[in-house]
């Protein structure tokens, strides 16, 4: 068995349905879970997804927090679950909003927006770290949800996608700063581009990185 093979099968067993299974069990039938992508990012938005997940359908083989799989996983699993999920949906939230309002704000806004667009109406939440006060549908945080609830994991790969979709789009628009390679977080490449050509309209300018050094 390679060392490729093995990381893979840890991956799939990682990830399961204990969370939506223990709801069930309460009399809860359509749970969503809710991730986001681009909290600490320095450019674009933050994006939320909500997924309702069908107990039916199988999972995507190495269903995982979107962090730890390449682009083409991520492809491939948003794709198959595309065509299963029962519902899912986006919260975006914008540089200025975020810089408005702060990160923390800015993610529970994005969502709630997700929550708020789906065209089913869930009876409980699987969150990734956070509670959402401002509802009062019931509800479990979950930390490194992303990691072991199906339902969040399905959320952090939707949303980065559609996210990364997003920064490519930027990048067409803004090319001088990379954005299709390193979708606005803070590497070298794009640390170096923000001081040879300063802040650009989707750039976060409260976030360290795009302030002026002083």
């Amino acid at each position: 068995m390679s060392s490729r093979t093995s990381k893979r099968e840890k991956r799939a067993s990682d990830v399961g349905v204990v969370f939506e299974t223990r709801a069930r069990a309460d009399g809860y039938r359509l749970i969503a879970g809710l991730d986001e992508v681009g909290r600490g990012a320095l450019a674009g938005p933050v994006v939320a997804a909500a997924v309702i997940l069908d107990p039916e359908a199988p999972l995507p083989f190495g269903l995982d927090d979107s962090k730890k799989l390449s682009a083409s996983e991520r492809e491939r699993i948003a794709c198959e679950l595309r065509q299963t999920i029962l519902a899912y949906s986006f919260g975006v939230i914008a540089p200025e909003e975020i810089d408005r309002i702060n990160i923390l704000q800015a993610t529970r806004r994005a969502m709630l927006a997700a929550l708020e667009s789906l065209s089913l109406q869930p009876d409980y939440l699987l969150i990734d770290a956070l509670q959402l006060r401002e509802t009062t549908l019931p509800q479990q945080a979950i930390i490194r949800g992303d990691a072991i609830s199906a339902s969040i994991a399905a959320a952090s790969v939707i949303a980065k996608t559609y996210r990364d979709g997003l920064m490519r789009e930027y990048d067409t628009a803004y090319p001088q700063y990379g954005f299709a390679r390193h979708v606005g977080y803070g590497t070298r490449v794009h640390l170096a581009a923000i001081a040879a050509h300063g802040a650009c309209p989707i750039h976060r300018r409260s976030f360290r990185g795009v302030l002026p050094a002083v």
